[in-house]
């Protein structure tokens, strides 16, 4: 006879949902965002319950949530596990692309996702629904087209002009990305998309080559936006943001490059009604910004830029969701002295049959952080000189 050793409480619960096994383009870092906004739904009174299913993480630890489930984030396993505690809403912020991928069934099925709504978020996944907000917005992005079809891909290529970039919508770590030169290599990259992700709509993106990369992770409130960093990638554009080396604060971008970027964030936080998190990436081609994509959850580097700074941002992300704060109640005091720098780590030892080369699909496996004082590091000014060859 089954039972059931899960009695719930009368608490009012919020559930958090966590990334599930670790695996490139998805990994540890989001098990900081989960354990700090376990810890702030504790502080705010309530009931606080995780699903995730990776014993190697904190998040899962016996002592962090009030309640664990340690079950596979899949659908069916979370709709068991909520209609038994009846939260008060789900969090999808924290545990990555898994995470957030279960949005639209939990809209559906009438659950409140607490921060910012499916809908929003749905822009800002959707590839084609937030290039159209940048155009209504006048924001600067590349010229892209829809494609479900290779002839339609090669007909939106034709008009963006090669190279282009091919990627399908909601997809982890870049997955199945590609830049392509002609038509016979976007034939065969649309081809591969169709037949791993059938029915889903492709993205052809015009690449800025040769450009500068930077990123913006902010939290809004619905009527103030904090950026918590700006970061700088020392690989050209083309290489994925979790592959590349990321320094905080920039260090090469100007400061009229550097305000336009903290104001297009801005605009695009409030403009999607943002409660919480969101990480916007950017390209910076002869002095011109161009928004490449939103995300609307904690990134990769959203633990990067809070143990940089010293400040607990999940925490206060946490509150905001939950509407228990605004931004004004917080005092935020940022310390850095000298620079950060995000370090990709790579496995290739143990996939030595991999392709090494770095592109728009994630391979990294983790990260690092190295505090130097300035500049003029030995390291820093080697790696520099090593990644800017890309560029020339």
């Amino acid at each position: 006879m089954l039972q059931n050793e899960s009695i719930p409480s009368k608490k009012k619960k919020i559930i958090v949902l966590g990334s599930g096994p670790n695996r490139i383009g998805q990994g540890i870092e989001f098990d900081y965002c989960c354990t700090h906004g376990l810890l702030a739904i504790k502080e705010c009174g309530y009931e606080a319950i995780m699903i995730n299913c990776n014993p190697e993480t904190v998040s899962t630890d016996f002592d962090i949530a009030d309640k664990l489930y340690f079950e596979p984030v899949y659908w069916e396993h979370i709709w068991e596990i909520i209609e038994h505690e009846q939260p008060e809403g789900v969090i999808v912020q924290l545990g990555g692309q898994t995470a957030l991928k279960l949005a639209k069934k939990l809209h559906e099925k009438g659950v409140k996702i607490i921060g910012t709504s499916f809908d929003d978020m749905d822009i800002a996944e959707d590839r084609g629904r937030f290039s159209d907000l940048l155009k209504e917005m006048h924001i600067p992005f590349p010229k892209y087209g829809t494609a479900y079809s290779t002839d339609d891909a090669i007909e939106v290529a034709q008009e963006v002009g090669y190279p282009v970039l091919v990627r399908p919508s909601y997809v982890l770590g870049g997955q199945r990305m590609r830049i392509v030169i002609n038509d016979d290599e976007l034939e065969k990259s649309v081809l591969s998309l169709l037949r791993h992700l059938p029915g889903n709509k492709i993205l052809i993106d015009h690449f800025l080559d040769r450009c500068q990369e930077a990123e913006i992770d902010a939290i809004c409130d619905g009527e103030e936006v904090h950026i918590m960093g700006i970061m700088e990638h020392i690989e050209p554009a083309g290489i994925h943001s979790g592959d590349s080396h990321s320094v905080l604060p920039v260090f090469n971008l100007g400061k009229l490059e550097v305000d336009e970027m903290v104001d297009i964030a801005k605009k695009i936080a409030l403009k999607l009604n943002i409660r919480g998190l969101i990480n916007i990436q950017f390209a910076i081609k002869d002095g011109k910004v161009y928004v490449i994509e939103a995300n609307p959850r904690a990134s990769r580097t959203t633990p990067f830029i809070a143990k940089a700074y010293g400040v607990p941002f999940l925490n206060i992300a946490t509150q905001v969701m939950l509407g228990e704060k605004k931004l004004k109640d917080f005092v935020i005091e940022k310390k850095l002295e000298g620079y950060a720098v995000k370090e990709p780590i790579f496995s290739f030892n143990k996939f030595p049959n991999v392709n090494k080369d770095l592109g728009p699909e994630m391979k990294s496996t983790g990260e690092a952080i190295r505090f130097i004082k300035d500049l003029r590091d030995p390291w820093f000014r080697t790696l520099y000189k090593e990644r800017s060859m890309h560029l020339s």
